[in-house]
């Protein structure tokens, strides 16, 4: 018989689901951006989703498709790494005080409403960075704010308005965050433990029917608070200095007033077509990450 492993100890137990939820998350932003350039493009009111891709395809060329994506993937470095990381903490510590049995809907479902938050408080910079530079094209040549990379966002943010302006939108970036990780995460290990043992899935076929679950409950959780932050981040005053909202709540009564409740679900087929499949790939992605490290005994 061939020698156990040993198993890791020092500081990579406690780092490694954090380092895996963080190149899962990249990995998946490399494959989902172009979709999310289209999403951000019709929640900014361009039209459809067809139209907007020609659009952009025509008057920027192919690589508008992938600006901001530095943005993105710092954004997955920080936010994801954050909550996916801290998610599998603090269910392994909910577990742990259960006494080893598996955790209620409702449990799962705070440890996403926690594990959202904090990756929001982290995750918040590069998001208000990423917004910003999918939104630029659409501004008046003279109000574009040309960032070439994400860190020159950052950079530029902090030198033009200060420190505290890389957190402008976190109030609404930290609540669509919760809503999503509650949809995402809670769906996730509950759908995986009905698809294993209640329908005798194998792995491949558990992780990816939990994969499309998870993805669909965090899109339609999350649209709604996404449409706001969207508006809240991408917005410039007008000529005499005033903004168009006060803030998020302003933004969800004249939202409301203008559009109706349906108006939060602006663009919700593509933003579902970018959710999930990120959200699928992300969950793959570190499904795949675990197995190679678990034959490598990491």
């Amino acid at each position: 018989m061939g020698e156990e492993k040993p198993k890791p100890s020092g500081v990579w137990p406690t780092v490694k689901p954090f380092v895996n939820g963080g190149s899962a998350g990249m990995l998946a932003t490399c494959v989902i951006q172009p979709v999310d350039m289209i999403k951000v493009r019709i929640q900014l009111g361009q039209g459809s989703a067809g139209h907007v891709a020609r659009t952009m395809f025509r008057d920027e060329g192919l690589g508008a498709f992938y600006k901001g994506l530095s943005a993105g993937l710092l954004r997955q470095a920080t936010y994801t790494t954050a909550r996916l990381g801290s998610f599998r903490i603090l269910t392994n510590k909910a577990i742990v005080a259960n006494d080893g049995k598996p955790l209620p809907l409702y449990q799962k479902a705070l440890c996403g409403l926690t594990a959202g938050a904090i990756g929001a408080c982290f995750g918040s910079p590069a998001d208000l960075a990423l917004i910003r530079m999918q939104a630029d094209a659409t501004l008046p040549a003279a109000q574009r704010r040309n960032y070439t990379n994400a860190f020159h966002a950052l950079y530029r943010i902090v030198s033009d308005e200060g420190v505290l302006a890389l957190w402008k939108g976190a109030g609404p970036t930290v609540v669509r965050a919760m809503a999503l990780n509650m949809g995402m995460l809670a769906s996730y290990d509950q759908s995986v433990e009905f698809f294993k043992d209640n329908l005798g899935f194998g792995e491949a076929s558990t992780v990816v029917g939990a994969s499309a679950v998870s993805g669909f409950f965090a899109a339609a959780f999350s649209l709604p608070f996404d449409y706001v932050k969207t508006q809240i981040q991408k917005m410039q005053p007008d000529a005499t200095g005033k903004y168009p909202y006060t803030g998020s709540m302003d933004c969800v009564m004249k939202t409301m007033k203008a559009g109706g409740p349906f108006k939060f679900y602006t663009g919700f087929p593509v933003y579902c077509v970018r959710i999930a499949p990120h959200v699928m790939m992300t969950w793959i992605f570190l499904n795949q990450i675990q197995k190679v490290q678990k034959s490598v005994g990491l």
